[in-house]
């Protein structure tokens, strides 16, 4: 899976990812705080998740909790909030709509 498609993906049906084309074209250039700075919390999450850089996490953390007032985030609390826990291996094939 490529980062953008990783970012983007709305949903899952069996071995293939759904993802939404349209935010996909209009923002998938953006960097992870870029994203953020845009309001797409989800995607910018993804974004830092994919990189697999815990600076990059620690600053989307950092942004993220200053934006929302939410004390006591870390990763494992936004994973839960968000429910995204790791970029899947099993996607064979990406559904774009």
């Amino acid at each position: 899976m490529k980062r953008s498609e990783f970012v983007f993906t709305i949903g899952f049906q069996g071995d293939a990812a759904v993802v939404d084309r349209r935010a996909q074209r209009q923002y998938g250039s953006l960097s992870t705080m870029e994203l953020a700075e845009q309001g797409l919390y989800r995607a910018a999450f993804c974004s830092a998740l994919f990189s697999g850089l815990p600076d990059e996490m620690e600053q989307f953390i950092r942004f993220f909790g200053e934006k929302t007032g939410i004390d006591g985030l870390n990763e494992d609390r936004i994973k839960r909030l968000f429910g995204i826990y790791t970029v899947p291996d099993e996607v064979k094939k990406i559904i774009a709509v």
